[in-house]
């Protein structure tokens, strides 16, 4: 027996060490598995790292658990999450290829959410991870179709692939096997056809998406009694609508959201009587672009109806309708907790006396509605809370804004945004109005105005809280204000497209720019700024996009003048009176998109500079007096680029066969 026991606690010992024949320990600590880490160094190859995302994941370092967005199992050393979610601050660029993270077999959470992979397609390998649970590669640019392998991962209980546009075809019926799924998100892509009827097999659902700008279509393959656990249904595209349909919906008794933009609603009562009846249990309700006439929407909130509760109602999307005044009149009545409301694109006109209020409202849209130069002058209450305001192409004029006007005195120290888009606005008259009815605006959209003048000397003062301004597309005149480099909160600041003039120079050196550390985006094109870019630029070295084209600017462009720009993503100089020289063998330190440096010289040679450049999917370089022929490695670059023009120059020799494989063909001009 003695003798027994001895064997059986060898051999557990034994199988011990086997488990753990591939992890290395220091002081008992489990680290990860060699051939796991060189899995995800081999990831990192194919991206770009401007941001530090994965400025832990390091080839000396050989604890990859350790690494940012990377979490293994206490007692394997197995990686089983990898979290690489884009930010505001951080993310990725490039083309990883998700093949080499197949030796993360017990991989169980995989997020590369919201980063710029352009023209990835999402790997057929993505079914050989057998254990995944949730895969999240929404707002990725991923490409492509939709991968039928995907349903052999078959512990998905998470699955989004919403938000990349040019994800096309049919959805693949395998999705039906993965029998665990929660949530599915196939919104907001190019999917066409029919929903499989396969999908009906996926029980445990609680949210899903099925809309599509390619247009899904056909009749809807569910029935009542059809993911009974839903709180979450988003529907969308040219379907055959049934009663049946209807009576699938109106049983869904845990749905909280209901979004079924782009159904035509409007002679359809049962599908009518059946979002009647969910509205008391609804949080929100999106109705956009369905056909309603105002007759439908009083049949919605009949206040005689037993059914007509709207006390849970917080967000109510009636934009793209036919929707006039009467139906915003009415929806005031059921306001006491609405706090987003969407009404743009309809028929509506606001004049004295419609004036409706809405308490709790935080998010207020009635853009491309029909506002009346009156609409300011009453008592129009947008209510204490309201905190983003969008008016979008309304017909507004000077008059609309009146000086006198208090009735918005109190009621706007929370609004954050302003968007006055495509208005009829002509002076300065605007900003004064906004400098005393606003006191606390992060952006402000006056794009594409008629605005005349100057801009207000006290514009930095009273607008200090500033994030993003946009004013492009005016007849701004005078030089370019330098008092914008004071507001030290200014993030993004888009003058383009104006009558703007003065030295560049002047404007860089004349502002404290105490904003630097956060200043992204500066966008000066097609104004009549004159002089040389100083090397002084380089001050703002947080820049991740600079456009200069379409001015007088002349002189040389060095090193020196781009030695700062480490984030730089976006840049154009074109047209203008620049010459690019560079010392040779120099190596931006960016990684750019988007490089249009049309009628810049960069002659007599091929810019070899470009090299570097592996992300670039929009490339101008014309009339830029280069000869020669084209160096072979730089074909080998197209496959990640959409445009691509070398027009009027002096090349020489043939185009090899390409190795293309993008979506839509390229644009190429030569």
């Amino acid at each position: 027996m003695m003798r027994n026991y001895v064997v059986k606690c060898v051999y557990a010992l034994v199988m011990l060490m086997l488990l753990y024949d591939d992890a290395a320990s220091i002081h008992g600590e489990v680290k990860c598995l060699h051939k796991e880490r060189h899995a995800l160094l081999s990831f990192k190859h194919g991206i770009l790292d401007d941001m530090g995302m994965l400025s832990t994941w390091k080839d000396h370092d050989d604890d990859c658990c350790k690494w940012q967005g990377v979490a293994c199992s206490n007692q394997t050393g197995h990686v089983f999450h990898l979290n690489l979610r884009a930010s505001d601050s951080q993310y990725l660029i490039g083309q990883p290829n998700i093949s080499m993270l197949i030796d993360l077999q017990e991989l169980e959470h995989l997020d590369l959410s919201g980063n710029k992979f352009p023209c990835v397609y999402i790997s057929e390998h993505i079914g050989l991870f057998s254990k995944l649970r949730y895969l999240n590669l929404s707002a990725a640019d991923f490409v492509g179709r939709i991968p039928y392998q995907l349903g052999n991962s078959s512990q998905l209980q998470y699955l989004d692939l919403s938000s990349n546009h040019y994800l096309y075809g049919a959805i693949p019926p395998q999705l039906g096997k993965l029998t665990h799924l929660r949530y599915l998100d196939l919104t907001y892509n190019s999917l066409d056809g029919q929903i499989p009827s396969q999908l009906k097999h996926l029980g445990q659902l609680q949210y899903l998406g099925l809309q599509a700008y390619g247009g899904l279509s056909g009749a809807i393959p569910f029935e009542s009694g059809d993911f009974p656990l839903l709180h979450t249904l988003k529907l969308g595209g040219d379907f055959v609508l049934k009663t049946k349909d209807a009576e699938w919906v109106s049983n869904l008794s845990f749905l909280k959201t209901l979004d079924l933009t782009s159904l035509s609603l409007g002679n359809s009562h049962q599908w009518l009587q059946m979002i009647r009846k969910q509205i008391p249990n609804l949080s929100e309700l999106r109705l956009s672009d369905c056909s309603l006439s105002d007759n439908d929407v009083q049949f919605l909130f009949d206040i005689h109806s037993s059914n007509s509760s709207t006390s849970s109602l917080t967000i109510l999307d009636f934009s793209s309708n036919m929707l006039t005044s009467s139906t915003f009149q009415l929806l005031s009545n059921f306001s006491s907790n609405l706090r987003e409301l969407y009404l743009s694109e309809n028929n509506i006109v606001l004049s004295h006396p419609h004036y409706p209020k809405f308490p709790s409202l935080v998010i207020l849209d009635l853009s491309y509605d029909n506002l009346t130069s009156s609409v300011f002058q009453g008592n129009f209450n947008f209510g204490s809370n309201l905190k983003e305001l969008y008016l979008i192409n309304c017909s507004l004029m000077d008059t609309s804004f009146p000086m006198s006007s208090t009735s918005m005195v109190n009621s706007s120290s929370s609004l954050l945004v302003l968007d006055l888009y495509s208005n009829l606005l002509t002076s300065s008259n605007i900003f004064h109005w906004i400098f005393n009815f606003t006191g606390n605006l992060h952006s402000l959209d006056l794009v594409d105005n008629l605005l005349e003048g100057r801009v207000p000397n006290n514009f930095d003062k009273a607008m200090n809280s500033l994030e993003d301004l946009d004013i492009s597309g005016n007849k701004l005149q005078g030089d370019i204000p330098d008092f914008f480099g004071n507001i030290c909160t200014l993030q993004a600041l888009d003058l383009s497209n104006n009558n703007l003039s003065g030295d560049l120079s002047r404007f860089i050196q004349n502002s404290s720019w105490c904003n630097r550390h956060v200043f992204q985006d500066l966008y000066l094109s097609y104004n009549r700024i004159t002089g040389m870019i100083p090397t002084s630029i380089g001050l703002l070295s947080e820049l991740e996009s600079l456009d200069l084209s379409g001015n007088s600017l002349r002189g040389e462009i060095t090193e020196t003048h781009l030695t700062s720009f480490s984030k730089l993503n976006y840049l154009d100089l074109s047209h203008n009176s620049l010459s690019l020289k560079f010392v040779p063998g120099w190596i931006p330190p960016f990684q750019l998109f988007d490089l249009e440096l049309a009628s810049c010289k960069l002659g007599p040679n091929f810019p070899n500079w470009l090299h570097n450049q592996n992300h670039l999917y929009g490339l101008d370089i014309s009339d830029a007096g280069i000869h020669g022929s084209v160096p072979e490695w730089f074909w080998y670059k197209l496959p990640l680029q959409f445009y691509l023009n070398l027009s009027n120059n002096n090349f020489v020799g043939a185009i090899p066969n390409l190795p293309l494989r993008l979506p839509r063909a390229a644009l190429m001009d030569f």
